[in-house]
């Protein structure tokens, strides 16, 4: 895995193979990740990236978090609660030296609580799939302040994904067992 684009394009990130089951990791691949940013850059939503903040929900590795802090977005919030992926989220946050913007929430993507800080204009949602865990961070990061109005989700599944209501799709696309679905939040 590596940083595909902006500022860090090329770093490699830790390894972390094919993804690890006991860990329940499956990180996005390289060319996923490009497909991601490629349709955020150049789908119609102008540069949300520039200075954006960032939130990667079931973040993992953080590699889409860190993607985005490569190509301008000025902050990134990772919540993750594995500590195998923990580990290697801190491990990429050293290696790429961003840690004056990020931070690293451990806890719950589905029950997140009352955001302590600023809404966020971008959302990775990259749950494990089929478990209706998307559905429910979505909903709770609405209800409690995480998401600025009108932010972008961007969320990976493998079924299309039922957003709450008042989330509007703005595109679609598959990739072998991913499928990538653009949010726009009321």
């Amino acid at each position: 895995m590596r940083i595909i684009g902006g500022a860090r394009r090329g770093t490699h990130l830790a390894p972390v193979g094919e993804g690890d089951a006991k860990a329940h990791l499956r990180p996005t691949s390289d060319r996923v990740r490009e497909a991601i940013f490629n349709l955020l850059i150049n789908g119609g939503y102008g540069a949300p990236l520039q200075e954006a903040r960032v939130l990667d929900l079931f973040a993992g590795t953080g590699a889409l978090g860190l993607e985005a802090l490569s190509r301008g977005a000025a902050h990134a919030s990772f919540v993750e609660t594995g500590a195998p992926a923990l580990a290697l989220l801190r491990r990429n946050i050293d290696i790429l030296r961003m840690g004056p913007a990020t931070a690293i929430l451990r806890r719950d993507a589905t029950a997140p609580g009352p955001n302590p800080g600023a809404p966020f204009d971008v959302v990775f949602l990259d749950p494990p799939y089929g478990k209706g865990l998307g559905e429910a961070a979505l909903a709770a990061a609405g209800q409690t302040g995480w998401l600025a109005p009108e932010a972008l989700v961007v969320w990976e599944e493998s079924t299309p994904p039922a957003p709450p209501p008042g989330f509007t799709q703005q595109d679609q696309r598959r990739y072998g067992d991913t499928l990538v679905t653009i949010l726009r939040a009321p």
